[in-house]
């Protein structure tokens, strides 16, 4: 099947705009050119991908089916030629990494923004997402690597971790809580708790570290974000347990923060699939991550 890179990359372009001229325009061919090229492929491949008339372009079943899965291959092979291309020219090219929601606010910013100056030519790209999620991505390989909270079972994972940090109390400044220096996690009992849902990598540390102080608190809301978190806690739904990094570097106006005795870290991670070597540009940026957050973990006496 002789079917060529520019014919897969014109139907990518026909199959986002569905418009033969739009297409043209954004990967400099004329109409008649584009159109071609889609005849071309649909001849090697035996089938019809796109319904065309005068007003519209349409996907074919098959033609949904090579579109829906066409975008990775191509980003891969993109990948590909940029790693293989900065083997030889030093620092060039694209990793692309998975973080869960507090570590892509808190840490992520810092390192990609310390890449852009050690670096120019490295991109580092960042895929926002659940720790569930992260996870995925990084065993099915569509990202180099993942900064995730210890993901318990790691088996077919190679991790090192970069980052302790504490879980704290965050309470009303009204509240009795709020009163004492120091909290400890027993006088969390009978409190109305507004936590991080069970799609945080740090809902099951919270939970096992409320079990293990023999706490029985009330679940007033799970949520996906530490930010509605801290709305909730200012409207007086509820007190919160989260972790340090969850907490804004300007602090929390109009809530009041504290320590959580006896102390229980999460431990930061970096992750890969475990007989899955690194590239020299993922493994550079694997080892940027890796330096800021010890950093961070040193000034902050953790």
């Amino acid at each position: 099947m002789n079917v060529t890179l520019r014919q897969l990359e014109v139907f990518r372009s026909v199959a986002l705009t569905r418009n033969f001229s739009r297409s043209g325009q954004l990967i400099g061919l004329t109409q008649p050119a584009v159109s071609r090229c889609i005849t071309e492929l649909e001849a090697q491949l035996g089938l019809k991908l796109l319904n065309r008339t005068t007003r519209e372009v349409e996907l074919t079943e098959a033609g949904r089916k090579l579109a829906a899965r066409l975008e990775r291959v191509l980003e891969e092979l993109d990948n590909t030629l940029l790693d293989v291309q900065g083997m030889a020219t030093e620092r060039r090219g694209r990793v692309r990494v998975a973080s869960s929601p507090t570590l892509s606010a808190n840490l992520m910013p810092e390192c990609i923004a310390l890449c852009r100056r050690q670096w120019p030519g490295l991109q580092l790209t960042l895929l926002d997402r659940i720790q569930h999620d992260v996870l995925d991505s990084v065993r099915s390989g569509e990202v180099d690597f993942g900064v995730v909270i210890d993901p318990g079972e790691r088996e077919d994972l190679h991790c090192e971790p970069i980052l302790s940090e504490p879980f704290c109390l965050v309470c009303p400044p009204g509240h009795a809580l709020a009163q004492q220096a120091q909290v400890h996690w027993r006088d969390l009992a009978g409190e109305s708790l507004v936590l991080l849902d069970h799609a945080s990598g740090s809902r099951r540390l919270i939970d096992r570290a409320l079990e293990a102080q023999g706490v029985v608190a009330e679940n007033a809301q799970d949520v996906g974000h530490p930010t509605t978190i801290f709305r909730m806690v200012e409207a007086g739904l509820g007190l919160s347990v989260v972790p340090d990094l969850a907490l804004p570097p300007e602090g929390l106006n109009g809530l009041a923060v504290r320590p959580l005795l006896p102390r229980v870290d999460r431990d930061i991670m970096l992750v890969h699939r475990r007989n899955r070597a690194l590239s020299p540009l993922a493994q550079a940026a694997w080892e940027l991550i890796r330096d800021v957050a010890r950093q961070r973990q040193a000034d902050t006496g953790g």
